[in-house]
């Protein structure tokens, strides 16, 4: 299932990373693609900002992952940008990660062939005056949730 939603300013980025995290689950992944500028970041401090109490939620890029705790288990902020080979990720705990908590994934194309078949993604893409939010969802449990977004 597809859904496209404009934002046509940060506060409706904002408003949507927030639905998002209001139905986000233990091992969701959030593959957040779109070039420099876009959105991703904007959309993951807000989405991390919903679920815990944290008002400083700084970019990943060079730590390439940030843990936090929320009342629906850790989550975990990566930015793959820097990553030269896929293989990489499993430094990062990657793999742990999947299993025990939501994963929100900036770059993910970086992490290759390891990034899992039923993610949440997330193309950003210009539009006019804002961002397109192209989200493409694999399974039917997924599908569900997404229709609650507006």
């Amino acid at each position: 299932m597809q859904k496209k939603i404009i934002c046509n300013t940060e506060e409706d980025t904002i408003a949507l990373a927030e639905q998002f995290a209001q139905i986000a689950k233990k091992k969701d992944v959030f593959a957040l693609y779109g070039t420099l500028g876009m959105g991703k970041s904007v959309f993951a401090r807000a989405f991390i900002q919903k679920l815990c109490d944290v008002e400083d939620v700084p970019s990943p890029t060079f730590t390439l992952v940030q843990t936090y705790s929320s009342s629906k288990g850790e989550i975990y902020h990566y930015d793959l940008y820097r990553l030269k080979n896929p293989d990489e990720v499993f430094e990062l705990g990657f793999e742990e990660s999947l299993y025990s908590g939501i994963n929100l994934i900036e770059w993910p194309e970086n992490a290759g062939n390891w990034l899992p078949k039923d993610v949440i993604k997330i193309q950003i893409v210009p539009h006019e005056t804002g961002r397109l939010f192209i989200i493409d969802v694999f399974s039917s449990e997924k599908e569900s949730r997404l229709e609650t977004i507006k």
